[in-house]
């Protein structure tokens, strides 16, 4: 019966094994950033890693950045909670990633090397729109470095709830201690660390995402025993529609709207060495994103059975107590590494992309712009640890949720960026000034409706940001169309190169097709 199964603090009757295992990934991880440092030699390196990533690498580290620890705590929270209904947030990112794959990825890339080889989304957007008045630049920027404060805050809320529930440390001090590991392999190595360690986190989070439910389903006697149990803890737990209703289903399929903005996706795709690899990439990303999402739905669905005689009181807790009580103490650890990877592969992905920010767009672009290489590199790292500590005092909150903060940076972005990106790669006559009416107009929709609840403002908030936006950018750039030359022709340059890649990839897929 399932009240006889050990619980988590039964089975883990010594964290050394624990604390070991997890000495060891940490030393790995430090000393992957050392050699990523030995191979950062200026600003090209540290922020897109010369563009000179292959397709494995960033296929992987696509998703382990865009996985972050709310898919192993906050996704299977969720479901713990609800039921199956939740699951509607992994089909629509799954949507929503696959479509920016194949709309956003190639031209993107060629794109943002066409328009002056630019290394940060602000840098392209200016040098795309040729915006002399550098008011796309500052705008872009402060857009990123607003929302990527929470987004990293909930990195760090996930790896406190990580070592709080493993190791029984205060809030405080494992909120502490995960800011610090984190920070410093970013800080040292910069992109190429980040891009490294996130495929070997890629790797470790599909292990125990594929363990963890199988061993669930095991303990508890078999599928239809975690049936049984569910439809007795919550009876529309089973129901994939439940008591959602439309707005609530709306809003989680919504989610992969958020793609075409996201800042430490986007730069994977201006990273990768040559176009004509995103083909291969995409289809391992999505295939190891498909494992994942559904890894922990199971995850979050099987943990309501086990832990039916004792329910958690936290349950973004729920991966965690399921690896300590199913698993001995070493794999336990192999397991808890995982979700450290999670967390860790996405947050470091949002330092960088802040660094870049700071280094880039605001330090050379306005107060420095004759400064060296090497200045730059530095004022990138102090830049990973000014940001680490604004997210550290956001994160301070213990009734923080993890998923409550990515929400509201996924909206954030997705409103602000999604629209501007996607035309921007697309419509020809688009404008600086129509880029930033949209920027503009996401940001505010999406800071201002969250605020507001009750009825159609329960809608999640990247529903009107991206509807706004979209309009916005649509209304204002055609009263105002593109008509400068110089603009036009580098759109139609860059467009020409895209298609040549496009067209190469479908002839190299037909060839491949043929020899098997």
């Amino acid at each position: 019966m399932i009240d006889s199964l050990p619980t988590a603090a039964q089975a883990s009757t010594s964290q050394w094994p624990l604390l070991v295992t997890f000495i060891v990934y940490l030393l790995g991880i430090l000393l992957l950033g050392i050699r990523a440092y030995r191979q950062t030699h200026d600003l090209g390196d540290y922020l897109l890693g010369g563009r000179k990533l292959g397709a494995a690498v960033t296929a992987l580290s696509v998703g382990a950045s865009d996985m972050s620890g709310w898919l192993l705590l906050g996704l299977p929270g969720a479901v713990y909670l609800s039921g199956l209904q939740e699951s509607w947030i992994g089909i629509g990112l799954v949507v929503g990633a696959y479509l920016n794959w194949m709309l956003v990825a190639r031209r993107l890339r060629v794109f943002s090397f066409h328009a002056n080889n630019s290394l940060t989304l602000p840098d392209y957007l200016e040098n795309r729109f040729k915006d002399d008045s550098r008011l796309l630049r500052i705008l872009s920027a402060a857009v990123i470095l607003l929302f990527f404060t929470f987004y990293a805050a909930s990195g760090l809320v996930s790896g406190a709830i990580l070592f709080e529930s493993s190791f029984g440390l205060d809030y405080g001090v494992a909120l502490i201690i995960g800011a610090v590991v984190i920070v410093s392999y970013t800080f040292v190595g910069g992109f190429l660390a980040v891009a490294w360690t996130d495929a070997i986190q890629a790797c470790l989070m599909a292990a125990a995402l594929v363990m963890t439910p199988i061993a669930v389903f095991s303990a508890v006697g078999g599928t239809r025993e975690v049936l049984d149990q569910v439809a007795l803890i919550n009876p529309t737990g089973l129901d994939l529609f439940g008591d959602v209703g439309a707005l609530g289903l709306l809003s989680l399929i919504a989610w992969g709207l958020g793609y075409a903005g996201q800042p430490h996706i986007l730069t994977r795709f201006m990273a990768i060495e040559d176009p004509a690899q995103l083909t291969s990439a995409r289809r391992l990303a999505m295939s190891w994103m498909v494992i994942m999402l559904a890894g922990s739905v199971a995850t979050g669905f099987a943990g309501m059975a086990y832990f039916a005689a004792a329910p958690l009181t936290n349950p973004e807790t729920v991966f965690i107590s399921l690896s300590q009580a199913l698993f001995n103490p070493w794999m336990a650890g192999v397991i808890t590494a995982a979700i450290l990877s999670a967390i860790m592969s996405t947050i470091d992905s949002q330092l960088l992309v802040c660094s870049s920010v700071v280094s880039e767009d605001f330090y050379r672009t306005f107060l420095r712009p004759h400064a060296s290489s090497s200045e730059l590199v530095m004022v990138s790292r102090l830049a990973v640890v000014g940001v680490a500590l604004i997210s550290l005092v956001i994160a301070m909150d213990r009734e923080s949720r993890v998923l409550d903060l990515v929400s509201y940076a996924w909206a954030g972005f997705g409103a602000a960026f999604g629209p501007v990106i996607l035309l921007s790669l697309f419509m020809r006559s688009m404008t600086a000034r129509g880029a930033i009416a949209g920027m503009l107009a996401g940001a505010i929709t999406v800071v201002v409706w969250s605020n507001l609840v009750g009825g159609i403002f329960d809608l999640y908030e990247i529903v009107p940001g991206f509807a706004v936006s979209l309009i916005c950018v649509l209304v204002v750039s055609l009263r105002w169309p593109e008509r400068r030359e110089a603009v036009l022709g580098q759109f139609d340059e860059a467009r020409a190169l895209s298609q040549n890649f496009e067209q190469a990839a479908r002839v190299a897929g037909s060839t491949e097709s043929l020899d098997r």
